[in-house]
């Protein structure tokens, strides 16, 4: 008993030393300065495979890096005339008009999608006809966090804000009077003003949906035909909004005068996002908040929730916000090196043995790919046994580990590995491979912006392991470490930069996407989850190699924010309410989220190989991993989904490993078990590192706080005053930072 309580003090003091040398981190001066985020060392290289981003952005644009995996990314691709789901419509852009969806849940028991019908076309038809003949293509005129500005003709510009109600269409920059069209798939049955002013219309379609359109002066409609109507002469601004309930149509009258036309996201305080619109017009702004905000909307904002103001969307009920700025909070998740509540005593003996035979294997084990995927996940893996090996008290082996990442690592960075390695496209400011600038399928798509993020994020892991261990070499390899974290990280933006804008990551949705400059009908995708949050949570440890505070302090807060989301869209709990019955009953996992659908399926495997589905949502297993499945209910409810499919023929020992040990969340003996009877594991992992997961597991009841590298106040009072003071004051300096 008195060791068990030893052993529990013993978790808590690590807790809380972990959480205070994150603090440490945040608060105090950096004692090396990075160099600055906007320098690529890498050398310049021109694609032979990337787009032209000239011919959609304007050119004032063109002299800054550019977004490469955006919620409007298919604007900027091919013919640029997919849609984009701008919630809470889909839009495209085409011949010279502007088709509007509202759209409706297609689903079964693999998928959940939105169909894209052309509800609504704004045009003007002079523009269409010389479109036509002169093959006219939009122009991005401008883009931020939250809104991209579409030039969809010469007369008609849209601000498409991410959860506006309204889509905006002004024809103020054409300095003179434009006629308008207005047309549909479906027949108009009505198209009447709602006031003498003639600025508000209905129109209602024979496909039961009705729209609600204003004008910011008087603008005189007629029906040209059952499916189109016509406007002579107007200037000023235009917005629809679908009408999804009677009683939404005095809300959208009152909301109408205030538009948003652009608007920024803040990521400048740790565990914080802060939005703020730039409007026109009169009243106050009415804007939509998805199920991830509001759970994050401080109490701080001052907005007001229209809780009956909802809008349909396959991200779940979009509610109505009325308010020009928005302050989202996280609770803190802290990064740590190792385990944060401990290895059991009796476990240590089984992890050591499993480490010496790991290390000795790294000598005869040569690295033979030259993916630049694979190449991260097993520099990463070797990086995990130096980690493991100080947490349990074997430093003898750190050296062969230090030998092996140097000889591994060091060549990508210095330009030597033969076979492939990183360099700077200038065209749209990022890092490709020497494969990938060649060929659009090397490396998973790296050379045309695929999973950045994920490759990354595996070296980062490394080079923060080996920076940690050897000192002079982090300092000597700072430059290209820090310019491989800015391709995915960088939160400037201008010509200053060599990269664009957090490249993978969505500050409206608050998680990332991993598909590139390819054109998909559902926009951007994401499989993994857990290796995005990988990246962050790397970046977040380079920073503590490096002591550099502003990196530690967004990395780990989009770590938070990025656990968060896949909790949210990708974690599937039975009688969740987010998607379709039928989805829902189906599915624990998503496989791969969309923009405008969900897929039980992965890109490398069917719906039901289970066991893949829940690896890729793992890997890797590092100290973050029991802050992403925190839940042990749904861990379980998760293995039992699962494990029907460990009996088809043809199941890998790696893919295995992945389902034990989320086993071990809530039945340790049993996964134990099942670990050591396996004869291989995945590339990116060891038994040595599943030991070490299945020994750091506390009891199901833990405080799931503790998951996330907090112990609650409760339990640091067992450990003593120091340890709860160390967390006190940490968690008082958070709260004096978001009120400041």
């Amino acid at each position: 008993m008195e060791r068990r309580k030893m052993a529990q003090v013993a978790t808590y003091v690590a807790v809380a030393l972990a959480a205070f040398l994150f603090w440490q981190s945040t608060r105090s001066p950096a004692p090396t300065p990075p160099p600055s985020p906007g320098a690529s060392v890498f050398p310049r290289a021109e694609s032979a495979v990337l787009p032209d981003p000239a011919r959609f952005f304007a050119p004032h644009l063109l002299a800054a890096p550019l977004p490469t995996s955006s919620f409007f990314q298919n604007f900027a691709l091919n013919d640029g005339d997919q849609p984009e789901y701008i919630h809470p419509y889909l839009v495209k852009s085409a011949a010279a008009g502007l088709k509007v969806c509202y759209p409706k849940s297609v689903h079964s028991p693999s998928f959940h999608a939105q169909a894209f019908v052309a509800d609504l076309t704004v045009s003007s038809p002079s523009d269409a006809a010389a479109a036509a003949g002169a093959g006219w293509r939009h122009i991005i005129a401008g883009f931020d966090d939250l809104s991209v500005t579409l030039d969809f003709s010469r007369s008609l510009r849209a601000f498409l804000v991410r959860g506006s109600p309204f889509v905006t269409v002004s024809t103020m920059f054409a300095r003179c009077p434009v006629d308008i069209s207005i047309a549909s798939v479906h027949a108009f049955l009505e198209a009447a003003p709602r006031d003498a002013s003639l600025t508000r219309w209905r129109l209602r379609m024979n496909s039961g949906q009705t729209f609600l359109l204003y004008a910011s002066a008087p603008i005189r409609l007629s029906m040209s035909s059952i499916t189109q109507l016509a406007a002579p002469g107007f200037l000023g601004v235009i917005r629809v909004a679908f009408l999804p309930h009677a009683a939404m149509e005095a809300v959208l009258d009152r909301y109408s005068g205030r538009y948003p036309t652009a608007g920024v996201a803040a990521v400048d305080r740790p565990f914080s996002v802060d939005y703020a619109w730039c409007t026109q017009g009169s009243g106050d702004l009415l804007m939509l908040a998805h199920p991830l905000h509001l759970r994050l909307l401080s109490k701080d904002s001052r907005v007001r929730v229209l809780e009956d103001f909802r809008y349909r969307s396959i991200d779940g009920d979009l509610v109505g916000v009325v308010g020009d700025a928005w302050a989202l909070r996280t609770d803190p998740v802290f990064p740590t090196w190792h385990s944060t509540r401990g290895i059991s005593e009796d476990g240590v003996p089984e992890i050591v043995a499993a480490l010496r035979k790991d290390v000795d294997d790294l000598a005869s084990s040569r690295i033979t790919t030259t993916s630049s995927y694979f190449y991260g996940k097993a520099v990463a893996r070797a990086a995990r046994l130096a980690l493991i090996a100080e947490e349990v008290g074997c430093p003898d082996v750190i050296p062969a580990v230090h030998r092996f990442l140097n000889a591994t690592v060091t060549p990508w960075l210095d330009g030597s590995f033969e076979g492939n390695g990183f360099l700077y496209d200038p065209k749209w400011g990022g890092l490709v491979t020497r494969q990938g600038m060649m060929d659009t399928g090397a490396d998973f798509g790296f050379g045309i912006y695929n999973d950045h993020h994920y490759h990354l994020g595996y070296f980062v892991y490394a080079i923060a392991v080996l920076a940690k261990i050897d000192p002079a070499w982090g300092r000597e390899y700072m430059p290209q470490a820090c310019s491989m974290v800015a391709d995915f990280m960088t939160l400037s933006r201008g010509a200053g930069a060599s990269y664009t804008r957090l490249r993978t990551f969505d500050l409206w949705k608050l998680h990332s996407w991993a598909g590139g400059l390819t054109e998909f009908g559902d926009g951007r995708n994401q499989e993994s989850t857990s290796e995005a949050v990988n990246a962050y949570y790397s970046a977040a440890l380079l920073g503590l190699s490096y002591g550099d505070k502003p990196l530690v302090s967004t990395a780990a807060t989009l770590t938070a924010l990025e656990m968060l989301a896949a909790q949210t869209w990708w974690h599937i709990r039975e009688g969740d309410a987010i998607y379709e019955d039928d989805f829902t009953g189906n599915n624990r996992l998503v496989g791969v989220v969309w923009a405008n659908k969900r897929d039980s399926g992965l890109w490398f495997a069917p719906p039901e190989w289970k066991e893949c589905r829940l690896g890729i949502q793992l890997l890797p297993i590092v100290p973050i991993s029991e802050a992403l499945f925190p839940d042990a209910g749904f861990v379980k409810e998760l293995v039992s989904w699962t494990a029907p499919a460990l009996a088809r023929d043809g199941v890998g020992d790696g893919w295995k490993g992945f389902v034990y040990a989320l086993e071990g969340v809530y039945d340790k003996e049993s996964a134990l078990a099942k670990t050591r009877a396996l004869a291989s594991h995945d590339d990116g992992n060891t038994l040595t590192n599943l030991l070490w997961w299945l020994h750091s597991r506390g009891s199901p009841g833990a405080d799931a706080a503790a998951a996330a590298g907090i112990a609650g106040a409760a339990a640091v009072d067992a450990a003593g005053g120091t340890a709860h003071g160390m967390l006190l004051d940490m968690l008082a300096a958070e709260e004096s930072l978001s009120s400041a």
